[in-house]
């Protein structure tokens, strides 16, 4: 199954280049990667010009759905691919995630989503706390139970504490998600609620418990706005609000919300 590594880009991120070295240093052989954005620069047109990459601009406002969408179609259209990983600007892939992903997908050729554990740096590339992805490792255990991870139960039972998969560190396969692949309007649990609703559909989540990937947490992080905005609090709530009671819900996201403190 031919894959790209689809990046979404917005404005002069001080990462993206080590992103892209990242990815084009991959042990699997050389990778299939496309450069999107719908905030045109310079800066991005030179990098992508530096590494061989092509380059597409969305026309219209920047939205977190559809800047995706278009990454996601623009490697399916132009290169072919049925497996993308929309790749994170800021973030920094290892070198044996894509060998990882064809090996897992030789193994379950019903793989639906692939994803991975993650190690948490900051804006130095130096580790971090990584208290929360311990417990994240803990909500994934379900997944670890390969032969039954085709069956909704056991998917959706690795989300019902939380978004317990690293978005960064997913690849999709195209032809069990369908188009577009992400259909809700969140600002943040963009993945939880896409992951949530593929969970019901055929097709199995293989996690792969190994640092595949390193998940930048830096100031100017849209995570880091979505926290001082309440964005992130809100549609968490909301996310717990639908799969539990509100009491239930409550209790829950009092706890969720202590992964906060990762961004200081």
């Amino acid at each position: 199954m031919k894959h790209c590594f689809a990046i979404s880009a917005y404005g002069n991120s001080p990462y993206l280049e080590d992103c892209i070295r990242s990815l084009k240093d991959q042990s699997a052989g050389e990778p299939v990667i496309v450069l999107c954005t719908s905030t045109p620069d310079p800066f991005l047109e030179e990098l992508a010009l530096k590494y061989g990459i092509p380059y597409h601009v969305r026309n219209g406002a920047s939205s977190l759905k559809d800047d995706w969408n278009f990454a996601v179609e623009t490697a399916v259209r132009e290169t072919g691919a049925e497996l993308v990983t929309v790749a994170h600007q800021d973030d920094l892939y290892h070198r044996d995630y894509l060998k990882a992903l064809k090996a897992a997908c030789s193994l379950y050729p019903d793989l639906i989503v692939f994803c991975t554990r993650y190690r948490t740096i900051n804006a130095r590339s130096e580790p971090v706390s990584g208290k929360a992805e311990a417990v994240k490792r803990l909500l994934r255990f379900p997944l670890r139970l390969r032969r039954a991870a085709d069956r909704t139960v056991i998917k959706r039972a690795a989300l019902v504490f939380g978004n317990s998969i690293g978005c960064p560190t997913c690849t999709y396969n195209i032809a069990g998600t369908g188009l577009p692949l992400f259909c809700n309007d969140y600002h943040f649990v963009i993945d939880w609620d896409t992951l949530w609703r593929l969970g019901r559909m055929p097709g199995r989540f293989v996690c792969l418990e190994k640092e595949l990937l390193d998940y930048r947490v830096h100031d100017q992080a849209e995570t880091k706005k979505n926290i001082e905005n309440h964005v992130r609090e809100r549609e968490e709530m909301e996310m717990f609000g639908r799969i539990w009671p509100r009491p239930v819900a409550r209790f829950l996201m009092h706890f969720y919300k202590k992964a906060y403190t990762a961004y200081g």
